[in-house]
């Protein structure tokens, strides 16, 4: 449907990728996604998730070790096109996680809270599809697919090389805050990238569901190691 048809202004705030943070601010009361210390989930998630998941013959290289970590700056998504300013976002008055202002469709969202990128554990990365007018950051997201190269570059000029192991398209009613944002293997430095998917009901004012893709650390260059 064309994008003009749809809410705009905070009547769109409870759709997409808003929805999504929201759970993660309700999941934070009882976890804590900073350390890498819960169970997560060691596996992509099957039956009623629609994923795109990893090939067999695509091969993965092994993890690095998790860097001290720096506040982002900047992502760049090479084999989709995506590069883009990062922010630091925090929680609202009601407990969920601020995605980036629908007035900035083309910054990332990062929840400063949690884990920075390179550390243990995963660092939540969040941004808009479209707005009412125009695709935003993440309209290409769903494109991407394993063994393809996330960067991230720091404040203090660190760049930090993720690959991607898995690509998940989740229907909202089988949301599940712990698969979705609890580290995939304990111990490693790990990224979700998350948009809204799925399609898009006018009525109701939201989408379908979540596309979470979910990466890990596998390179730093030598310039940034030794920072």
């Amino acid at each position: 449907m064309s994008a003009d048809s749809r809410p705009s202004g905070t009547g769109r705030l409870l759709t997409g990728v808003a929805w999504a943070v929201l759970l993660l601010g309700l999941w934070l009361w009882g976890k804590d996604i900073g350390d890498g210390s819960g169970s997560g989930a060691s596996a992509p998630t099957t039956g009623d998730v629609a994923a795109v998941g990893r090939p067999l013959d695509v091969p993965l290289p092994p993890a690095h070790e998790p860097l001290r970590g720096a506040k982002p700056e900047r992502v760049d998504i090479p084999s989709v096109g995506i590069t883009a300013p990062v922010m630091a976002r925090g929680l609202d008055v009601n407990g969920a996680v601020d995605p980036p202002p629908f007035a900035a469709p083309g910054t990332v969202g990062w929840y400063d809270a949690g884990t920075r990128p390179g550390a243990t554990g995963p660092a939540l990365l969040v941004g808009h599809v479209d707005t009412r007018d125009k695709r935003a950051v993440f309209y290409g997201l769903s494109a991407a697919r394993p063994g393809e190269k996330v960067r991230v570059t720091g404040i203090d000029g660190t760049v930090t090389e993720f690959t991607i192991d898995d690509v998940q398209v989740v229907q909202r009613e089988h949301f599940d805050p712990e698969k979705v944002y609890g580290a995939r293997k304990r111990g490693r430095a790990e990224l979700r990238l998350i948009t809204c998917g799925g399609t898009y009901d006018r009525a109701a004012g939201t989408y379908s569901a979540n596309v979470v893709v979910s990466a890990y650390l596998t390179d730093v260059p030598k310039a940034s190691e030794a920072s």
